[in-house]
């Protein structure tokens, strides 16, 4: 069993991610894994990424607040417990349009 305390999570940095602070609960620097991994990302009011994709798929949950999710066909508002699924190279943005933090959970296979 590999146990990542949230307090003691590896923080990481990924390119394009404003207003946010993220950090790994399992897979990469936070423990093996041999098919995913997940991380969880704050977003300050305010905060976003750009409009961009990757070449697996990815799974949010929002944990905590209310996360925008913007896609090339359109945005929906994620609240507490909310999740969607998005393909491999479908291109998304996060914004937390709101005067609060909000939380976001991901979990994503390796590349």
């Amino acid at each position: 069993m590999n146990v990542t305390r949230f307090g003691k999570a590896p923080a990481y940095f990924p390119d394009n991610h404003f207003g946010m602070q993220c950090v790994r609960l399992q897979g990469h620097e936070a423990g093996p894994s041999q098919s995913l991994w997940l991380g969880v990302s704050t977003i300050e009011p305010g905060g976003h990424t750009t409009l961009s994709g990757s070449g697996v798929e990815k799974h949010y949950v929002v944990l905590e607040g209310t996360v925008n999710v913007q896609t090339d066909t359109g945005e929906v508002a994620l609240e507490r417990h909310d999740s969607c699924r998005l393909e491999p190279n479908e291109r998304r943005a996060l914004h937390n349009r709101t005067q609060q933090p909000a939380l976001i959970l991901l979990a994503m296979p390796y590349a």
